[in-house]
């Protein structure tokens, strides 16, 4: 029989499939579907330390915006108007939730102080949380405010959270850092138990008839999967937090490279928006497919298999590549 177990967290989950962060999971009736259907944990939606409503309900307009494309997706998008949880909210709607399922919940937390991050930490660990995800999401844009500052508010904030609570600790990060490896080193030095990788990078449009900044969410694609997978590959081995990846991961094809290049488990919510919650159980049937026939006994097996440190071309992740990739397409006769 073939064994899908793997460690993450400290924990260990029937799968590598865990529901990543999002309003899907801002209803308990959702999660006990996601269990049902193959989740083998799942990340609440973040606890923003400040509740701000025009931001919530513009990002609102945005999310439902498109649904009505994928009609499974609405029967299980709760309406953000009746989401708007503060702190007791959250911790409350986290208690229910543990009530209600027997898989691990991850609470997630996204805050603007380090007094903010430590304290609704301890709230979600009392809360009953089996870890913590703390999403950090900050785009600096003060030219006075050096990388290497922005790094260590990061190491800071890390080691602080840890020393603050008992339950491991996942560290959901973005992808541009002027050396991500040393970053991610660091991180796992302050005590992060996982590196989510990574956190997409929003990018607000303009309304040219408003004069307005606006936001712009846009579910993942699995071309987003590539950017994860090659940093996955290249950190294996050279950290000890346990790696995840989240952001483009739709099929049992996209799970099973995730875990060739190193990861743990593999985060999905855009493929449940598009798909519906049942996608998990489709997805876990591709994945057990391909490992029949290929002959695979258990997740671990296969997992760093395609790492750079394993792979037969270590140059294929550096610069090596850059020139392989160029040097390998050739324009087609009548094409300028």
């Amino acid at each position: 029989m073939i064994d899908l177990t793997t460690k993450y967290l400290g924990l260990t989950l029937k799968n590598p499939l865990v529901v990543s962060a999002s309003p899907l999971s801002a209803d308990v009736g959702n999660i006990r579907r996601m269990e049902d259907a193959g989740a083998s944990a799942v990340v609440l939606p973040s606890l923003f330390e400040e509740q701000i409503q025009v931001e919530s309900n513009t990002l609102d307009h945005f999310l439902w915006q498109g649904t009505e494309s994928f009609a499974e997706s609405l029967t299980y998008i709760p309406n953000m108007e009746g989401y708007r949880l503060g702190p007791d909210g959250y911790l409350e709607h986290l208690r229910n939730t543990k009530q209600a399922v027997k898989i691990p919940v991850i609470g997630s937390l996204n805050g603007t102080s380090t007094s903010g991050w430590v304290g609704y930490a301890k709230k979600i660990e009392e809360a009953g949380a089996d870890a913590l995800e703390l999403n950090i999401y900050f785009i600096p844009t003060d030219a006075e405010m050096s990388g290497a500052h922005v790094e260590q508010m990061y190491v800071d904030l890390v080691s602080q959270v840890k020393s603050s609570i008992h339950i491991p600790v996942a560290v959901k990060i973005g992808a541009y850092f002027s050396s991500l490896p040393n970053t991610a080193a660091r991180l796992d030095k302050a005590g992060a138990n996982a590196l989510v990788l990574f956190n997409r990078f929003y990018q607000p449009d303009f309304d040219l008839e408003n004069l307005e900044v606006v936001p712009n969410l846009i579910l993942s694609t699995p071309h987003e999967l590539l950017l994860r997978l090659n940093w996955v590959a290249v950190l294996y081995g050279k950290v000890k937090a346990d790696l995840a990846i989240t952001g483009g991961v739709h099929s049992g094809m996209d799970v099973l490279k995730s875990m060739m290049a190193g990861a743990s488990v593999a985060m999905m919510t855009s493929s449940l928006l598009r798909n519906g919650i049942g996608h998990l159980a489709v997805v876990q049937t591709e994945l057990l497919k391909w490992m029949e026939e290929h002959e695979y006994e258990s997740i671990h097996q296969m997992q760093g298999s395609m790492s750079q440190r394993s792979v037969a071309d270590p140059s294929a992740f550096q610069r090596a590549n850059y020139v392989k990739v160029l040097s390998s397409y050739s324009l087609k006769e009548g094409t300028a």
